[in-house]
């Protein structure tokens, strides 16, 4: 994708401080908020305006040094030369000032009038927060070198602003793709943008292993690196139509013959990065995940494991030896080492994900576990967990580990990372358990699901704290992070676009007190201004207005409903994929004939969104049977197995049958996998094309009559497919087939007639 920038002309740069201050005025005048993400505690907008000139001094306590010098680095890149410093009380200045009465580390107050702007915080973390709340209300134009002065203006306003929970994170996996430590500093800016405060380095993993432990140098010189794997193979393939999915060149390499992919950081390297993103309050956490997905060091050191290397086993892979204590102390070697690189309290064992077949085969293990009196291998892998955990502690560290640590007991003391879905009462369990918890469900934070126009909203929406939990249990959950597992994830511009911007409604989830999602809509337009300021390749907002598969008796109009005004949409019909110099759909279009239009938005700065590949057929309308049914609602058929798509249930005997009024999963429907069939009729109240909006997770089909209107079959994350079809009023056989593989489900059905919003469909449509 096209990433350049625009040149705005200089009148157009002259301006951008009055026009700023305008918006931000006729906000505060208007019921429209103040677009700061995430939204303070409380903000009171007031009359007036502080105008910044190169002449507006700094006047900063001591100990806000981070903060004074966040403030320089915008004016100066923007300006070529920071504002002076002055501990002087005349004149119109900038003031960052101590308040011991605001006892939070990271709240902070900002009081903004035309002769002051004034920050407080009784601690560094809190002040540093409250600049970054300054730079958003500073034009876009403060992230990049403009190379020339001109005015900013701050609205007047008072705020008084703390975070809702400590912990508020971003997980990235440099372990299945390397990124660069330029990429790691430009993600730890954004967060910082966005008061976010934990970056969690997966460091390991078997596909690599990336970071120097000096004591195993064959850690790095053979697990740093691979041939391409199937996953690399999967995202070559996919380039073709998405130049983001193509693996980074620059980490690349030729190696006696052989094409070879991978990199690792060096220690001075991660000691540089911990310094750069403790001056912006964010502490890195690293994972060296174990006993499980260790092939890469296994690779470099077979005896860690029971048998002597490490494959590929019906689960995961082989994992280290919890019987030999030559595993200890290779583990404890490496984490001294990882000790000495981040200064963090946390560090995170993973222990996720373990094949314990090779310990129920081993002798050793037997031995081991009868000696301690282990009756499984869960507890076994407890014994290590443990084991490490008072290592950790004897360094004065926290142990962190994803939440399988549960299965076999653990202390109170460690803390659980929580991910698995369908595992929903393994952060109540160990909340009652008096272990801290951190919330990081698959669905909804997991970016390496592909976003899609929910994304948002189910971010923004979801609940931090289980509902099981009482007043006082809820205390253990001391926040939330998302993850990027990054298996089809090759290059920083995927990394952006998976993260951004669902980031930002992350990031004011776990931050603000006050949540209001219509608001944190309206808000988030001028952010995309800033982002591609900063050169962030984000993720534009969703088209609307057409379906996947669309139909037309006659002909067909598209209307594209733009989500933003400054887009250009841009389509062609040849099935190339759409370019900057492709024609401009600027108004609705008329389709006639059969085919595919692809269509994509770009924005002034030639960041392209997503493609839509829009197929139109033509059709008569489908008639309608005759029947005399009328009693309520679908049959479904119950069939409690795995399968991979709706498929596999064709030649089965359902397990049990219902008759439920619409699309909904019965709470009786508990099975860990299952199918679910659909059928009867749909009661269609008049003549017209129909839309149908299928949401699932996993997969899911939806036949009307005799035509297949929706296919979103097979495993995956939540995603919504769309379709059309022509039908007569009346009856129509109506079939929707869905499965759930694991791990948490979603289903939902909406419709609607030609140019309508989306809708529920009505119970009284459905019979049987």
């Amino acid at each position: 994708m096209n990433s350049t920038h625009c040149k705005k002309p200089l009148a157009s740069l002259l301006m951008t401080g009055v026009w700023m201050l305008l918006a931000l005025q006729t906000q505060a005048q208007s019921s429209a908020p103040i677009p700061l993400i995430p939204y303070p505690t409380s903000l009171t907008a007031a009359q007036g305006a502080f105008v910044i000139t190169p002449a507006t001094a700094i006047n900063a306590a001591p100990g806000f040094e981070p903060s004074v010098a966040a403030l320089q680095r915008l004016v100066k890149q923007a300006w070529g030369k920071p504002l002076k410093t002055t501990t002087a009380s005349s004149g119109k200045q900038i003031v960052l000032q101590k308040d011991a009465a605001i006892t939070t580390p990271e709240g902070y107050r900002i009081t903004i009038t035309e002769k002051e702007v004034q920050l407080a915080a009784g601690e560094p973390a809190g002040m540093f927060r409250a600049v970054q709340t300054i730079r958003q209300l500073l034009p876009p134009t403060v992230e990049k070198k403009t190379a020339r002065a001109q005015t900013w203006t701050l609205p007047a306003l008072t705020i008084s602003d703390a975070p809702g929970y400590a912990w508020r994170g971003i997980h990235l996996d440099v372990a299945r793709h390397f990124f660069s430590i330029s990429y790691l500093e430009k993600l730890i800016d954004r967060m910082a943008l966005y008061k976010l405060n934990k970056l969690h380095l997966h460091l390991t993993d078997d596909q690599g292993w990336r970071v120097e432990i000096k004591k195993y140098p064959a850690l790095t010189a053979k697990g740093a690196w691979r041939t391409f794997d199937k996953n690399d193979s999967a995202c070559m393939r996919e380039q073709k139509d998405n130049p983001d999915m193509a693996i980074d060149p620059k980490h690349i390499v030729q190696r006696n013959g052989k094409t070879m992919y991978g990199g690792f950081y060096t220690q001075q390297q991660l000691k540089d990065l911990v310094r750069y993103a403790a001056d912006r309050y964010i502490d890195i956490i690293p994972e060296v995940d174990m006993p499980g997905h260790m092939m890469a060091a296994i690779h470099a050191f077979p005896d860690l494991s029971c048998t002597g290397g490490s494959q590929w086993g019906e689960l995961f892979s082989t994992p280290i030896c919890p019987c030999k204590e030559s595993t200890f102390e290779f583990a404890q070697h490496v984490f001294t080492e990882i000790m000495d690189i981040f200064p963090s309290e946390y560090i995170h064992l993973g222990a996720d994900e373990v094949d314990r077949k090779s310990w129920a085969e081993s002798a050793l293990c037997k031995e081991l576990m009868e000696k301690e009196g282990l009756k499984n291998t869960a507890e076994l892998q407890s014994y290590f967990v443990k084991r490490m955990e008072r290592f950790f502690q004897s360094k004065g560290r926290k142990l962190i580990g994803w939440d399988e640590i549960l299965e076999g007991g653990i202390s109170a003391t460690a803390y659980v990372m929580y991910w698995r879905s369908w595992v929903p009462d393994a952060p109540v369990s160990a909340a009652r358990n008096g272990n801290r918890v951190i919330m990081s469900p698959g669905n909804p934070l997991y970016f390496d699901y592909p976003p899609d126009a929910h994304s948002l909203a189910n971010i923004y929406n979801w609940k931090v704290v289980p509902e099981k939990l009482t007043a006082a249990e809820a205390k253990y959950i001391i926040g939330a992070q998302a993850n990027l597992w990054t298996e089809r994830v090759p290059s920083e511009n995927r990394a952006d676009y998976l993260y951004f911007p669902r980031m930002l409604a992350l990031a004011e989830r776990v931050w603000s007190r006050q949540l209001d999602f219509a608001s944190f809509q309206q808000r988030l337009p001028a952010h995309y201004n800033r982002l591609e300021a900063l050169g962030v390749h984000y993720r534009l907002p969703d088209l609307s207005g057409f379906a996947g598969q669309n139909v037309f008796v006659d002909q067909a109009i598209l209307d594209i409903k733009k989500p933003i005004p400054n887009l250009v949409l841009r389509y062609t019909t040849d099935g190339s994929l759409p370019v900057q110099r492709s024609t401009v759909l600027s108004k609705p279009l008329v389709i006639k004939q059969p085919g595919t239009i692809k269509v994509a938005a770009f924005t002034p700065g030639g960041l392209r969104g997503d493609i839509y590949a829009l197929e139109y057929k033509k059709e008569n309308y489908q008639q309608p049977v005759a029947t005399l049914l009328s009693r309520p609602g679908l049959q479904c058929k119950y069939f409690k197995k795995y399968f991979l798509n709706t498929g596999g249930m064709k030649s089965l005997e359902p397990d049990s049958q219902f008759v439920t009024q619409n699309i909904v999963v019965p709470a009786t429907v508990n099975a860990p996998s299952f199918g679910l069939q659909y059928n009867g009729y749909i009661d269609i109240p008049e003549t017209g094309i129909y839309s149908f909006y299928l949401l699932c997770d996993d997969g899911g089909t939806l036949t009307i009559g005799d035509k297949e209107v929706v296919n979103n079959d097979g495993q995956h994350a939540p995603l919504e497919k769309s379709g059309q079809i022509a039908l007569m009023k009346g009856l129509h056989p109506f079939a929707l087939h869905f499965i759930e593989g694991g791990g948490g489900f979603t289903l939902q059905l909406r419709y609607s007639k030609g140019s309508a919003p989306a809708t529920n469909i009505p119970d009284s449509f459905f019979k049987h």
